[in-house]
């Protein structure tokens, strides 16, 4: 009777655990390298945009979402200039954040971004009286200066800015210089623009807009709401809101 054959050995699977190691480093490595300050916001807004839309609308079966990479290929193209614009206004966003630092740690300003583009919002309470267009200069000279100087940022070159006044829903008492809500709005809008102006902003390239309480940031009637509805937005806009 014949020698019975030697079963192989079955293959070691040590190496399992340093693939593993090298797979979890490779991914802390782009984790790193990874920087969400340098997100196109100018693109974010628009796909955010696009996704709250489509939340709203039913796809049926057998449809597809996009036409596919090639089908665009010429608009994107044509698009390549935009898409560099964007990427200065991200670069514009950047420097925002650190210039305004100071107002930002204060509650004076926040900035953020959406489809029209980057969004300056100056807290109202900081720079009016409840009831007032006139500027609490005295308060807020600082940050004004600060604006005009970031206007002139070479990555805002050929830029234009809106300035939009904003209320909140409590109408104007009846001994008021202002008929309504909507013009005080409109003259809290202008006497920014008039001081910015004054501090060596290019007038020219400026908008006003008085929108009165239609516009909130935020809905219901407390006081924490009305707060944040009473401000003056100053907009960095997109090419497609000029």
């Amino acid at each position: 009777m014949g020698k019975k054959a030697k079963e192989p050995e079955k293959p070691s699977t040590a190496w399992q655990g340093t693939y593993g190691d090298m797979i979890t480093l490779m991914l802390c490595f782009f984790v790193m390298l990874y920087n969400p300050t340098e997100i196109d916001v100018t693109q974010l807004a628009t796909i955010t945009q696009s996704l709250q839309m489509n939340e709203t609308e039913t796809v049926s079966g057998g449809f597809s979402l996009s036409a596919g990479r090639l089908a665009d290929l010429g608009n994107n193209i044509n698009s390549l200039p935009a898409v560099e614009r964007g990427r200065s206004l991200g670069t514009a966003k950047k420097k925002a954040v650190s210039i305004f630092a100071p107002d930002v740690k204060s509650s004076k300003i926040t900035i953020t971004s959406d489809e029209r583009g980057l969004v300056i919002s100056l807290a109202s309470d900081n720079f009016f009286e409840e009831g007032s267009a006139d500027l609490n200069i005295e308060e807020t000279r600082g940050t004004l200066l600060r604006l005009s100087e970031f206007f002139k940022q070479p990555e805002l070159e050929n830029r234009r800015f809106r300035i939009e006044g904003h209320t909140d829903s409590t109408k104007v008492p009846p001994d008021s210089k202002f008929e309504s809500n909507w013009e005080l709005s409109a003259a809290r809008a202008m006497n920014v623009l008039h001081y910015l102006a004054d501090y060596g902003a290019e007038e020219d390239r400026f908008s006003i807009a008085g929108y009165a309480d239609t516009r909130p940031k935020f809905s219901g009637d407390t006081p924490e709401s009305r707060a944040y509805n009473r401000r003056v937005d100053i907009i960095i806009l997109d090419e497609g809101h000029f």
